[in-house]
């Protein structure tokens, strides 16, 4: 009996180990003359505690805008100028990330600091009220006014995830923001940024005894207090449902739309899918079919694109970065602004008579579109030259050492060795008919949230039209549909006819997102 109890011990031991072990993820370039070391926490902003949504961000701001226990955070940028050295952190839903770089001759100089901010930060309250009001000023203020496609983007998650941990932004909301202490970011630091929740990841030319040295000095964080937070999952939508938010003198109309997808980097169906998604609407590629239909035949917008996971900062990223692992996973596609019916009107005489712009037209289009896809599949020439395509342009992903250190620890959350190199095999045996077997599992077109970020002006009627299945026609100006070939006119006499059945329209106003209050609407329709 004894001898059962301490087997079984140990295996306990051992699997409490497993679950808890400080991961570590290296890259040896001996040849390199730079250093890169990434500390992975296995938190993000899930969790963040309810009622104070955001305090995990504004935690790594504090720490890498802030100083350490020796050192002020301008007394850091005065020693690191010379060194060309830098750092930066990153909170997304699942995990924060701690980026350091540093040319190898400096490492020894520069690493008492990076040690100083990840175990002895200063929490200096000067500080902590300066990133607290930056913070707060994004969520009041910058989210919303910027750029209309973030925000329906944003808006979007807050749409599928409502009711769980992914619902809120990582910079959290308006009301949780300003309950925020000093206390609670450092009663969060005690309590998720911990030794056993953490992967150390390095790249380039350093020793054995300084890879030593890092893994025992991270051994100083606390340990994990209780279960990590599980991650929330996306609430498949009861057919199509859109949120407009009327906002006061918008330039067009941006939209974003999407439905949870059961697929992640895991899963081996992700390289068929990677096909399918990159010929449906891979982003910032004019190949596609979206951008072709809408951008270029049409001349609606700037970019049509579709997602299969997460892509961070999409208008500044013309690659995906890494650092933003999700277990909680959905489809989405972007719509860049087309043209409000005040727009059109305003710059063609001759379209003063329309009541709505393009975007009904354009979800038509991409309903039409992926539904074409899922029918029907891909030829084998278009898969023969998307899947060739994929396969040198994944390598683009990791042209740095400090991409290729994030690709191999996104890697080990998905439970894989190195993404790239096994989608590259993945890619290298899949056939046509893995595609289109994909395409049917895990597409459709019946189920799904939509957000539009539109003008005032074209809430209501846009909203009409919708939940009316009014047919939308393509409005264009005189000179550009004189130049259009035959072809596409009678193009557009199917779509604006193509069955879109909405299930419900609500109009909200742009001040109500993300401030931490009901979302009531201004309008159900």
């Amino acid at each position: 009996m004894q001898l059962r109890i301490k087997i079984l011990f140990l295996l306990l031991a051992a699997a409490s180990t497993h679950i808890f072990a400080q991961e570590l993820v290296e890259l040896k370039m001996p040849k390199s003359n730079k250093v890169v070391i990434k500390l992975m926490f296995r938190n993000g902003s899930i969790a963040d505690p309810a009622g104070k949504e955001g305090v995990t961000q504004l935690l790594t701001s504090l720490i890498t805008e802030g100083g350490t226990k020796e050192l002020t955070k301008e007394q850091i940028t005065d020693k690191i100028y010379p060194w060309a050295a830098n750092y930066s952190s990153h909170v997304d839903k699942e995990v924060s990330v701690f980026t350091f770089q540093v040319p190898a001759v400096f490492l020894s100089k520069f690493y008492p600091i990076i040690k100083g901010l990840i175990l002895n930060p200063s929490f200096a309250q000067k500080d902590f009220d300066r990133v607290k009001s930056n913070q707060q000023n994004y969520v009041d203020e910058v989210i919303r006014t910027s750029s209309d496609e973030e925000f329906s983007k944003k808006a979007l998650e807050d749409l599928l995830f409502r009711g769980t941990n992914y619902q809120h932004l990582t910079a959290g909301n308006s009301n949780s923001l300003k309950d925020i202490t000093l206390d609670d970011v450092k009663k969060q630091y005690k309590k998720y940024f911990t030794r056993n929740n953490l992967t150390i990841g390095i790249a380039g030319n350093y020793t054995p005894a300084f890879l030593a040295t890092l893994k025992k000095d991270m051994q100083a964080l606390p340990a994990l207090q209780g279960a990590l937070p599980v991650a929330g999952r996306a609430l498949m939508p009861d057919g199509i449902n859109v949120e407009i938010i009327a906002k006061k003198n918008a330039l067009g109309s941006a939209i974003f739309g999407g439905f949870p997808m059961n697929l992640t980097r895991a899963n081996d169906d992700f390289a068929a899918m990677m096909v399918a998604n990159s010929w449906l609407g891979e982003h910032r590629k004019e190949y596609s079919r979206l951008y072709q239909k809408l951008r270029e035949q049409r001349s609606m917008n700037y970019g049509d694109y579709t997602y299969i996971e997460w892509y961070d900062n999409g208008g500044a990223n013309m690659l995906p970065p890494p650092g933003v692992p999700r277990s909680s996973n959905y489809f989405s596609f972007w719509i860049r602004p087309v043209q409000t019916a005040k727009g059109l009107k305003g710059q063609y005489p001759e379209l003063n008579t329309i009541n709505i712009g393009h975007a009904h037209y354009a979800l038509r289009m991409l309903l039409k579109e992926m539904d074409n896809m899922i029918q029907n599949g891909m030829s084998q020439q278009d898969f023969d030259l998307t899947r060739d395509f994929l396969r040198s342009y994944i390598k683009l992903y990791i042209q740095s050492p400090e991409r290729q250190l994030g690709f191999l620890m996104d890697s080990r959350f998905y439970g894989r060795k190195d993404y790239i190199s096994e989608m590259d095999k993945l890619l290298a045996k899949l056939t046509l008919s893995d595609v289109n077997r994909a395409m049917k599992k895990y597409w459709q077109t019946k189920n799904m949230d939509i957000v539009i970020v539109t003008d005032q002006s074209e809430a209501e009627p846009l909203a009409k039209s919708l939940q009316e299945n009014a047919p939308s026609p393509m409005s264009y100006s005189n000179n550009l549909k004189s130049a259009l070939p035959a072809s596409i006119l009678e193009e557009d006499k199917v779509v604006e006819q193509y069955p879109m059945k909405v299930n419900k329209v609500t109009i909200i106003s742009s001040d109500l997102p993300f401030t931490g209050k009901e979302r009531l609407p201004k309008k159900t329709m």
